[in-house]
């Protein structure tokens, strides 16, 4: 997936149902309310609630950060 994608709009947590970001490398959407990760293979996002992994505290801090950064630097 790419940050361009028109599906990212449309994406949502299937826990919560909430909209899902993107991770600057593409290889997984991140709900930062439940911190979960979910993985993007071959370009499909894997949306099942079985398919989330939850983030330990540290990790969740690195990807905030890590999508902060990346908001930096796209206009």
């Amino acid at each position: 997936m790419n940050p361009d994608d028109p599906l990212l709009r449309i994406l949502a947590c299937p826990l919560d149902k909430g909209p899902l970001v993107l991770l600057p490398d593409g290889d997984a959407l991140y709900n930062p309310r439940l911190q979960r990760r979910y993985p993007v293979v071959d370009g499909i996002p894997q949306l099942l609630p079985s398919s989330g992994e939850q983030v330990t505290e540290d990790e969740h801090e690195r990807l905030l950060k890590r999508l902060d950064e990346a908001r930096r630097v796209v206009p």
